[in-house]
């Protein structure tokens, strides 16, 4: 069975247009929103979504997200909820790909076979696991195969050659190619380093590159689409949902993908 994100990216190559995935985190500002949220950006151009599992301790985020992680949690978001909402999302018959981005330690705790086995009979179709090393993720690897999951490396301008390669030979999908150093959070300017950095991850796979962390605005997305496949902007369409409001918040966030593409009607 294909995976939809190969699915996707194919396409995007054949028409020539950059992918766009917007990430939002479950339970913000609450689950039905969110769930609500999610369908908007979809129906307004995004070409997959990336899914926030909320976690206590996430490392590779700043203020956005720690914030929206903190208030799901509150709600008493978990696993099982996030599992819940991507089945939901499927069943009003969206079929964009679905990438959950969480830390390894709520996975461990729910069981990794079979969180690998409900994540792909609910309509998952990637994982991105940021504090997972590369060196250490080949058990869980094969469990996301055996599940028709793609685990999704992450890449930043600190990864050695020895630490692209080996990324690249275990990835499937994309790979994710973190545009700076540092945590996550809206930026006024891209890093001057990044077209290289893209270049350097290239010679090494034939797969898709995103780029994440800093994304904010459409000329953002018109530069990054000159030398990458995709982008991934999380925390400037959170600030704009947080700033937006209760009765408006998928409203903002399929506007707000619109202006990421240029259409502002």
């Amino acid at each position: 069975m294909a995976n939809r994100i190969d699915e996707t990216f194919r396409e995007a190559k054949d028409s020539g247009k950059i992918i766009l995935a917007p990430f939002i985190t479950v339970g913000f500002p609450n689950v039905a929103k969110s769930e609500a949220i999610a369908s908007a950006v979809l129906k307004a151009g995004a070409d997959l979504i990336e899914l926030g599992v909320p976690f206590s301790d996430p490392l590779a985020e700043g203020p956005t997200i720690q914030k929206t992680s903190f208030l799901a949690l509150q709600q008493g978001v978990t696993v099982q909820t996030c599992l819940d909402v991507v089945k939901r999302l499927r069943k009003q018959g969206l079929e964009s790909p679905m990438i959950l981005m969480g830390y390894f330690n709520p996975y461990l705790h729910f069981g990794l076979a079979r969180f690998a086995k409900d994540a792909s009979i609910s309509g998952v179709d990637g994982l991105i696991v940021p504090d997972l090393p590369v060196e250490e993720s080949d058990v869980f690897q094969e469990m996301c195969k055996d599940n028709n999951l793609h685990l999704i490396p992450l890449l930043a301008p600190t990864s050695t050659e020895e630490r692209i390669v080996q990324a690249c030979k275990r990835a499937n999908g994309f790979i994710y190619c973190v545009s700076l150093t540092g945590v996550t959070g809206a930026r006024n300017d891209l890093s001057e380093g990044l077209p290289k950095l893209v270049s350097k991850i290239r010679k090494h796979t034939d797969l898709p590159i995103m780029v994440g962390f800093g994304v904010s605005n459409y000329e953002h997305v018109k530069t990054i689409a000159q030398f990458a496949d995709g982008v991934v902007v999380g925390s400037a369409l959170l600030d704009a949902i947080d700033k937006a409001p209760n009765n408006r918040v998928a409203h903002r966030a399929s506007e707000f993908v619109r202006e990421l593409l240029g259409d502002s009607n």
